[in-house]
């Protein structure tokens, strides 16, 4: 009895450190190498740099504007994804489907509105940040790729809450949508193509709502998300954020 105890007790420890290790491959990081190899092993602990800079770490230096872009972004994922189960990219049944969504789904006024207010949100969002970025000299060697990052992430943000503003195909939305291609429109060279690319044809209709959609929740998110992780690499191969003197520097 004490030794079938005994090993059930040794299985059991057996079976608990492989399992343990599996996990966390070291030992507690209370030396140079030891965090090395545990930033190293570990999936998400890999993202972020082994070393960051204690003056880059005051909440006064970032204001965490890049951290809350990517929680809007995730938000606005996720409120998107409940909203596409009741609205219709139909120009007879979008404004319905809408109003349907505020008036009789359960909590449907409450995501629409965490949609919307998310969209503005993450542009507003995403400019500071640029902005953080550009008065502490963050943009400087070895960073100036990861700026030229998130200037295309900055357009792909606009490009999101461009093509989410037709959806509920309203009065607000139809004319916003049909000035703003026309602005486009009259880029040189390709204005024309721009137009017509984004309508699908002369004028607002069934064919813009539906390039819309498809760019709003097909195209741009995943673009974005790789762009993101990239982003994201780089930020952890520059060495965390940039610290204040390099700014200087």
């Amino acid at each position: 009895m004490n030794s079938n105890g005994t090993l059930a007790k040794t299985t059991h420890f057996i079976t608990h450190s492989r399992v343990w290790k599996s996990f966390f491959r070291h030992a507690y990081p209370d030396n140079d190498l030891d965090r090395a190899l545990v930033m190293n092993t570990n999936f998400l602990l890999h993202l972020m740099p082994v070393k960051v800079s204690r003056h880059s770490l005051k909440a006064t230096y970032s204001f965490g504007l890049g951290v809350i872009s990517l929680f809007l972004f995730v938000e606005l994922v996720i409120t998107g994804m409940l909203l596409m189960f009741y609205y219709i990219p139909s120009i007879e049944r979008a404004y319905s489907s809408m109003l349907d969504l505020q008036f009789s789904v359960p909590l449907g006024l409450l995501f629409r509105n965490m949609h919307r207010w998310g969209a503005h949100a993450m542009v507003l969002a995403v400019a500071l940040h640029m902005v953080r970025v550009f008065y502490t000299g963050a943009y400087k060697p070895p960073r100036e790729f990861n700026w030229v990052i998130g200037v295309v992430l900055l357009l792909l943000t606009l490009g999101l809450s461009f093509t989410g503003y037709l959806l509920p195909w309203d009065q607000l939305s139809f004319w916003a949508i049909t000035v703003g291609t026309n602005i486009a429109g009259a880029a040189p060279l390709l204005g024309n193509q721009i137009r017509l690319f984004l309508l699908g044809g002369p004028e607002v209709g069934q064919a813009a709502l539906l390039r819309f959609y498809v760019l709003h929740i097909m195209v741009l998110p995943p673009v974005l998300l790789a762009i993101v992780s990239v982003h994201l690499w780089r930020v952890r191969k520059d060495g965390g954020l940039a610290r204040p003197e390099e700014g200087k520097s």
